[in-house]
């Protein structure tokens, strides 16, 4: 059975796909990467249109997603190389793959769909599950930590920071009355009798599983880490696409971009440039690529997608 795309089903389908792969352009011979490999459909897209020899570097730290994408990638044998780690050890990677540059990466942040209809990740108030949602399954901190250990004040914190609720106050007031938590039932319901009649057409504890998550996984810090690493290993007229799903995301990747997309960073007020600052990209995309109406209907998981395209000047 074929999806739209022309591929096997499986378990995720990738968000602006053809977007990407366009905004890439691979070829024969480039090296390429993908910092968030998920199950394989940006990899294998990549990979099919640089054939002969375009080779590809999947990092992810999902177990299962990586199993997922060997299994999906294995046609392409020695033209794939994939690793069990984050992308903020991108450097350390190519290092040891003897990779100075590469032609094209692609950072697809967030939670994957396979991941949030996990019965045991504990990623999504959907699906009753241990309070987990880690990506590394081996790593300590978990969602059920923060929820049942930080004081009161830091977990409100949370929720307003990595998931704009407004109610978070009450919210971590009600989610500390009620601990133990242990489930994403338990906390779906703690939280529904909070926010119940917010915001139309989301789910009452959708910004509170959010803010747990990009807490338990640091993602913002992760993001900031990998974006400088991302542009300092492109070849000139390489190109970075990054998609992001979290407003904050999408506005730390807007300001790096444009940070060093311009040749002076001074304040606006300083008459003379001081700061030594170069432009080393140059906006491919000068707004953000939105999915069509199409895409969304068929995947309404990939309305909040937001797709930026950079390309690393000489």
């Amino acid at each position: 059975m074929k999806d739209e795309i022309g591929h096997e089903k499986w378990p995720h389908q990738p968000v602006l796909y053809h977007e990407i792969i366009n905004a890439l352009r691979p070829r024969g011979g480039g090296l390429y990467v993908d910092c968030t490999l998920g199950a394989g459909g940006i990899a294998q897209g990549l990979l099919e249109a640089s054939s002969p020899d375009g080779r590809l570097l999947g990092l992810d730290l999902d177990p299962e997603a990586l199993e997922l994408s060997r299994k999906r990638l294995a046609p392409f044998k020695a033209r794939v190389t994939l690793v069990k780690a984050s992308f903020v050890t991108l450097m350390d990677q190519l290092k040891v793959m003897g990779w100075d540059t590469v032609d094209g990466i692609v950072l697809d942040l967030g939670v994957s769909s396979m991941q949030l209809d996990s019965p045991t990740r504990g990623f999504s108030f959907r699906v009753d599950a241990p309070l987990d949602m880690r990506f590394d399954p081996h790593q300590t901190l978990t969602a059920a930590s923060l929820v049942n250990e930080l004081p009161e004040a830091e977990l409100a914190d949370v929720l307003w920071r990595y998931g704009e609720e407004r109610r978070s106050r009450q919210v971590a007031k009600a989610i500390v009355q009620a601990r133990p938590i242990k489930t994403t039932q338990q906390l779906s319901e703690v939280v529904v009798k909070v926010t119940r009649g917010g915001r139309k057409g989301i789910h009452p504890a959708t910004r509170t599983f959010q803010a747990l998550r990009i807490a338990v996984n640091r993602e913002p810090e992760s993001l900031k880490e990998v974006l400088p690493q991302a542009v300092a290993t492109l070849v000139p007229g390489g190109r970075l696409a990054v998609i992001s799903f979290h407003s904050l995301e999408d506005r730390l990747v807007k300001a790096f971009f444009r940070q060093e997309s311009r040749d002076c960073v001074c304040p606006p007020e300083q008459v003379i440039c001081t700061c030594k600052h170069r432009a080393v990209i140059s906006m491919i995309t000068r707004h953000v690529i939105k999915p069509t109406a199409e895409e969304v209907k068929r995947n309404p998981r990939s309305r909040s997608a937001r797709l930026r395209v950079v390309e690393r000047l000489p």
